[in-house]
C-alpha cells in the first residue's frame, strides 16, 4: 500500500517530469533517490519517524549532503545518518556506491590506460561507460590528483599499539620501462589490544625482495606501530629477513594452510598424499603444543624410511607453524593462516582483474590503496574480530 510520504514525493516527480520533460529527469531522481534512501533507512531502524516501538534498533540522526556525479549530471543528495544502534551495525544506502573511492581508482586505472595510448577502442568505450563521459588528460589529472592526495593521507596516518600482524603480497601487471612486468602488492592487517582489525598500510613494489619489504615494514613502526606480539605469514626469504631485521624477537607464525600446501612436493607417490595430509591436520589440530609435538615425531618416525625428504622436511618447517599455541587459545583459530589477508586479495584481485594491465605502479598502488581502506574502515567500525575475556 502507497503511504502518503510516497504518494507525495511521486506526485512531485510525476510534475517535474510533465513540466520540465528530460530537463527534469536529474530533479526526479534526486526526489526518487532521496525518499529511498528515507525508507532503507527506516527499513534499518525497524522503525518508522517518531514511530514507538520494541523492535526499534537504533535513531535517526539526521542527513549528510552528498554530490555525486552521473549521466543526468551532479545529483545533490540527502544521505540519512543513523545514532546509537543497538548492534553496532553500520548503515549506508544501497542506492549509492558503498566503494565509492575504490570506485574512482578502478575509472582512473583504465582513463589512465586510455589517455597513454595503451587502450584499444574496447577499453575506450568501457572507460565511457564506467565513468560516463569522454576522458581527456586533463580530467585524469585532475581527478588523480585528488584521489592520491586523499590515499596517501590514509596511507600515512598514524599507528598505535597492534598485538597480532599479518602480512601477505600478491602480484599484479605493471607497465614498467617499456614492458609489462609482475608487481608486488605488499600489505599488513593489524589487530589491536581491543581485538578490532585494520588495513594497516599496502605498498607496491618490483618484487618482495628484502629490500622492498624492509622498506614496508619499516614505514609502519614510523608511523608509530609497535607491541606486536605474533607475526602470521608464508615462509619467504625476503620477508623472512625483512621481518628478523625490523621485528627482532617477535613471535612468528608460519601460516599452516600453506604449510599444508608444501608438504605435497615432498610426497614420494601420490597415494600417500591423504594420509600426510591428514597426519599434518592432526599435528596442527591438537590441543596442547606438548600434544602437537608428540603427534609431529610420530609422523617424522613413521616416514622416515618410506619418505626421508617430508620426514626431514617435516621436522624442520612444521614447528614453524605451531607457535600460535603462544598465545591465548580463543585467539588460535583466526591466526594460525593468512586466511584473512587471502581473503583481502580476493577482493582486490576482483577489483583489478577489469582493468587487467596497470599503466603504471602509482596507478596499481592507486587502485588497491582504495580497496583496503575501504575494507578497513567497514572493519574498524563493525564488531570486534578477537572477542574473549583474555588480554591481547
Amino acid at each position: 500500500m502507497t503511504r502518503p510520504d510516497d504518494a507525495t514525493a511521486i506526485d512531485r516527480v510525476m510534475t517535474l517530469l510533465v513540466q520540465e520533460g528530460f530537463d527534469g529527469m536529474a530533479a526526479a531522481i534526486e526526489l526518487l533517490l532521496n525518499e529511498a534512501m528515507k525508507l532503507e533507512r527506516a527499513g534499518f531502524l525497524g522503525a518508522q519517524p517518531f514511530e514507538r516501538t520494541e523492535e526499534r534498533r537504533g535513531y535517526a540522526n539526521g542527513f549528510k549532503d552528498k554530490a555525486v556525479s552521473t549521466r543526468l549530471g551532479k545529483l545533490h543528495l540527502r544521505v540519512p545518518q543513523v545514532r546509537d544502534v543497538s548492534d553496532g551495525a553500520v548503515f549506508y544506502p544501497q542506492a549509492l556506491e558503498r566503494g565509492s573511492r575504490s570506485e574512482r581508482a578502478l575509472k582512473l586505472a583504465v582513463a589512465e590506460m586510455y589517455v597513454k595510448g595503451v587502450s584499444t577502442r574496447r577499453v575506450k568505450a568501457i572507460t565511457e561507460k564506467l565513468c560516463g563521459l569522454e576522458v581527456t588528460s586533463a580530467q585524469v589529472s585532475r581527478v588523480t590528483a585528488e584521489l592520491d592526495e586523499e590515499l596517501s593521507a590514509w596511507r600515512n596516518r598514524a599507528l598505535g599499539r597492534t598485538t597480532y600482524l599479518l602480512l601477505d603480497a600478491r602480484y599484479e601487471k605493471v607497465r614498467h620501462g617499456g614492458s609489462v612486468v609482475p608487481c608486488a602488492v605488499l600489505s599488513a592487517i593489524g589487530i589491536d589490544h581491543e581485538g578490532k582489525r585494520s588495513v594497516l598500510g599496502v605498498s607496491v613494489s618490483l618484487s618482495e625482495a628484502e629490500v622492498h619489504w624492509r622498506g614496508f615494514l619499516s614505514s609502519l613502526v614510523e608511523r608509530g606501530l609497535y607491541g606486536v606480539k605474533l607475526i602470521t605469514s608464508d615462509d619467504h626469504e625476503g620477508l623472512g629477513k625483512a621481518r628478523q631485521a625490523v621485528f627482532a624477537g617477535v613471535a612468528w607464525q608460519r601460516c599452516q594452510v600453506h604449510l599444508q600446501r608444501n608438504a605435497t612436493a615432498y610426497v614420494p607417490r601420490h597415494e600417500m598424499r591423504k594420509e600426510v595430509a591428514q597426519d599434518i591436520r592432526t599435528i596442527f589440530g591438537a590441543g596442547s603444543r606438548e600434544e602437537a609435538d608428540r603427534h609431529l615425531d610420530r609422523a617424522i618416525e613413521v616416514y622416515q624410511k618410506k619418505a626421508p625428504k617430508l620426514s626431514e622436511w617435516m621436522r624442520r618447517a612444521i614447528p614453524e607453524g605451531l607457535t600460535v599455541y603462544e598465545i591465548p587459545a580463543p585467539h588460535r583459530r583466526r591466526l594460525r593462516t593468512t586466511n584473512l589477508v587471502e581473503w583481502m586479495n580476493k577482493e582486490m584481485k576482483r577489483r583489478t582483474r577489469v582493468a587487467t594491465l596497470f599503466p603504471n605502479e602509482a596507478s596499481l598502488l592507486r587502485l588497491v590503496s582504495a580497496i583496503c581502506s575501504e575494507i578497513s574502515d567497514d572493519w574498524e567500525a563493525a564488531r570486534r574480530y578477537l572477542t574473549s575475556e583474555t588480554e591481547l
